[in-house]
């Protein structure tokens, strides 16, 4: 399936060094899974982590879950070993973290192979490269690190983030011009729903695939906040039979709701159907 028509609502975080929660998210409803080898492991259990995902990965049970595994830098003395471990674990793609350049995809993807890669978006360097980076052949997803990106540009956290808004825009134009899947980053309250639903609306709204969460509590309004509406699904429907209508008939122009319905309607209707239906689908697994 082409990732741009398959869902990515839920994208959640897991310590690859903890059994347990790699066996939980077997049965989460979450579109993806980060396995993290970087920021959830501690020093100590750093290079065990390799060993205990991909024995976790090789019994599998993830069903049609997106696995992405995210490595620890080339910076660090561990980034180099996950590259080549991760290789061959059967991920469906590897996820290097600060990304600041296409030449830091050049050296993954030298060792990786053909396992699709995905981007951290998270510097300052990665946003205003953020359009080369997209355009790397190799790339196929970014994710944003909101929380390391606050930490660089020193900024303060606001609900309307909008101190971010900027880099998060960059990001985003970088990979629709690119048909790259764009998820957002955290929400680190995890027992506030509501303040997690008002962060995955404004993300929904600005055009955003999903959401990285840290907590299994957020996966409920976040897919509910990512998945088509039943007005949208409506309104898709009612659109597309009006547009195919009128073209049947050779008449002018067609109508719903008081707006003219043109292709760029019928396209989008049409995509918005196409993701409700996968993920129908995908609960169904």
């Amino acid at each position: 399936m082409d990732l741009r028509q398959r869902p990515f609502r839920s994208v959640l975080y897991i310590p690859a060094s903890k059994p347990r929660a790699l066996d939980k998210a077997r049965g989460l409803q979450v579109d993806a899974i980060i396995f993290d080898l970087e920021d959830a492991v501690t020093v100590d259990e750093k290079v065990a982590a390799r060993a205990t995902l991909k024995e976790a990965l090789d019994q599998g049970g993830y069903g049609a879950r997106f696995k992405i595994v995210r490595i620890n830098g080339f910076d660090t003395e561990w980034g180099m070993d996950d590259a080549k471990a991760v290789k061959d674990m059967g991920a469906d793609a590897v996820l290097l973290p600060k990304v600041a350049s296409p030449d830091d995809l050049d050296a993954l993807a030298a060792i990786t192979g053909d396992l699709a890669i995905w981007a951290m978006m998270e510097t300052p360097r990665g946003m205003l490269n953020a359009g080369a980076i997209a355009a790397h052949p190799k790339l196929a997803g970014m994710v944003m690190g909101t929380n390391d990106l606050a930490k660089e540009l020193q900024c303060r956290t606001r609900a309307d983030r909008m101190p971010m808004l900027t880099s998060l825009q960059l990001c985003l134009l970088a990979a629709k011009a690119e048909g790259l899947v764009i998820i957002d980053g955290v929400y680190n309250a995890f027992k506030d729903d509501e303040g997690l639903k008002v962060e995955c609306d404004q993300g929904r709204d600005m055009g955003f695939d999903g959401k990285t969460l840290i907590h299994p509590a957020q996966v409920a309004v976040t897919n509910e906040a990512f998945a088509p509406s039943a007005a949208e699904i409506d309104l898709a429907e009612r659109q597309i039979t009006a547009f195919e209508e009128i073209e049947a008939a050779g008449q002018g122009v067609a109508v719903v709701d008081g707006r003219i319905v043109e292709n760029l309607h019928v396209a989008s209707g049409r995509e918005i159907l196409a993701k409700a239906k996968a993920i129908d689908a995908l609960a169904k697994e």
